[in-house]
């Protein structure tokens, strides 16, 4: 009986007592042959216009027999790469031509898969002896586009990059957060979680020392808190002359335990509130001198309060130049 060949990979199939004295060279090369199919790599350049058909020799190495095949070349129109019908064998390609073309890896008769103008991707693809079909398994993410999670993504220390003005959307395509880029920026926000009995944190961070936060609304929008906002109280040093950074504490206290002084605050911007809280020593008495930035009405500084323990309560406004009060409430008991 006569040898014969595999419909697939064109192995030497030996007959019963066929090929004394040559068995060898031909279990040798049918190995080779499986070796090829199973991880042998080419690179088929391709005609500019015709494309390629692979060979599939009978007993013999083919490049139609490897597993990953890289097609180059230039191509000037849409071009095929054709197997034979009837070969079944899976492939790993990758599409590295040149050239705006689509590329299809097809049998003789059937269907294929194509690869479009501008992909240059790499594709899993087998041959059911009839088509040739994509298996669905993507080797870049840009080839999904519609990728879904099993699990939660872990970024192991990376960060995840948008390009300009794109951003998070929700299940129905609408914007959630987009993401604006400044070219060269240095300052960015952070966002903290918190554990149990503490707030979160949004915060700003970057290459500046002085770094604010700017909330902007669309057209006459406006910025609605759905619950109370406040400065927390802050408590300024006493001493013979008192400082006030109403940047950090625009809300203020100071205990008075001699005659003071009390600077001109810094940190401040146009059009800022703020309010300090004078309180009298156990011992009372206790005079404030302003510094004239601070203006009041009539030009006349208060006289404060000199009972003990008692308080007087000042609200300023800040016009880029003085500090202008708007509010006084005196002889306040504080507990």
């Amino acid at each position: 009986m006569a040898n014969t060949t595999s419909a697939s990979l064109k192995l030497t199939v030996q007959a019963t007592g066929e090929n004394s004295g040559t068995w060898g060279q031909f279990t040798n090369t049918n190995l080779l042959i499986l070796e090829q199919a199973i991880g042998g790599y080419t690179g088929v350049a391709l005609n500019a216009t015709t494309g390629a058909t692979l060979t599939f020799s009978n007993g013999v190495l083919s490049n139609g027999k490897d597993q990953v095949i890289k097609l180059t070349g230039t191509i000037t129109s849409n071009v095929n790469v054709v197997i034979p019908d009837g070969v079944e064998k899976t492939y790993l390609i990758e599409n590295a031509t040149i050239g705006a073309f689509t590329v299809t890896f097809k049998t003789s008769s059937g269907t294929g898969v194509t690869w479009g103008t501008t992909d240059k991707t790499k594709k899993l693809i087998y041959s059911d002896g009839t088509n040739v079909i994509n298996s669905g398994f993507i080797s870049e993410i840009v080839e999904d586009t519609s990728p879904q999670l099993g699990a939660d993504l872990d970024t192991n220390s990376y960060d995840i990059q948008f390009d300009d003005a794109t951003g998070i959307r929700d299940d129905s395509d609408n914007e959630q957060l987009i993401f604006q880029k400044t070219a060269s920026a240095v300052n960015y926000c952070e966002i903290t979680n918190a554990a149990t009995g503490n707030n979160p944190i949004f915060s700003v961070e970057g290459g500046d020392v002085n770094i604010g936060l700017e909330l902007t609304t669309k057209g006459t929008g406006l910025i609605k808190l759905n619950d109370a906002a406040y400065n927390a109280e802050a408590t300024l040093t006493d001493g013979a002359t008192i400082d006030w950074a109403v940047n950090a504490a625009p809300v203020a206290k100071v205990t008075l335990a001699g005659n003071r002084t009390i600077n001109a605050p810094t940190g401040g911007s146009a059009g800022q509130f703020v309010s300090l809280l004078v309180i009298q020593d156990a011992t009372g008495t206790r005079t404030l001198t302003w510094n004239a930035v601070y203006e009041f009405a009539s030009d006349t500084a208060p006289v404060l309060t000199t009972t003990a323990n008692l308080g007087d309560l000042f609200v300023f406004r800040y016009n880029g130049t003085k500090w202008l009060e708007v509010g006084r409430n005196q002889a306040l008991t504080l507990s």
